[in-house]
């Protein structure tokens, strides 16, 4: 799959999945906008900027801010948008961290898509919107609730050139889950680089045909 001359907005760009996110677009030959809540920790993750990839400092919680930073990225075009932004710690934020952000971003990015005739938005959810658990609730709702979203941005958008789903990954392998986690075998977990590429698929005219989908990505969990 390549990517040469095209745009993609990545949100979290800073986390675990979203530098493997942004890795594999930028192996495939993308140009990057890179979002996160404060452009400092972008730099601190990935040097400098360039003429291949832009930073910007964005709350994905506030609409306006969402609005303004993309509208000074010097990219005349965007792509892909990916919405990898998610929670950490924080419980009662969740529907927001997951949802109102997916809601923000798209309000900003998708006008540019639908003058453009072409676009692909890749959500995040989880497999653990598909069905309640114990002490999950908040979780699992705002999980579900990207899910619900990617349907209905998808029926929207299929006729204008947009494709939009979405990934649900169980548990990725990242340090933090390794951490709290410790008895676990994170072996059976899914790498981000393996997310990655399952987002990359998603977001190429090789998937041109799918619309709406919640393709579940769990490793052997």
């Amino acid at each position: 799959m390549t990517f040469e001359g095209k745009t993609c907005l990545i949100t979290g760009a800073a986390g675990n999945l979203g530098r493997a996110v942004a890795a594999a677009f930028a192996s495939a030959g993308a140009s990057l906008i890179l979002v996160d809540l404060d452009d400092k920790v972008l730099r601190s993750a990935y040097g400098r900027d360039d003429e291949r990839k832009a930073f910007i400092g964005a709350d994905l919680l506030d609409a306006a801010s969402v609005t303004k930073a993309v509208a000074t990225a010097r990219f005349d075009r965007i792509d892909v948008l990916c919405n990898i932004a998610g929670p950490e710690d924080v419980w009662e934020l969740m529907l927001d961290l997951n949802a109102k952000s997916v809601i923000n971003t798209a309000r900003a990015v998708v006008p540019k898509m639908l003058a453009a005739g072409y676009g692909k938005i890749v959500n995040i959810g989880a497999v653990a919107g598909l069905r309640g658990g114990a002490k999950m609730g908040a979780y699992s709702a705002s999980k579900s609730a990207v899910i619900r979203l990617t349907e209905s941005m998808s029926a929207e958008l299929r006729d204008k050139g947009i494709n939009v789903n979405c990934v649900l990954p169980s548990v990725i392998d990242t340090p933090q889950n390794r951490a709290d986690m410790p008895s676990a075998d994170p072996r059976r977990w899914v790498a981000p680089e393996a997310l990655a590429d399952v987002v990359l698929f998603l977001a190429s005219d090789a998937a041109r045909a799918i619309h709406g989908a919640a393709i579940p990505v769990t490793g052997l969990v």
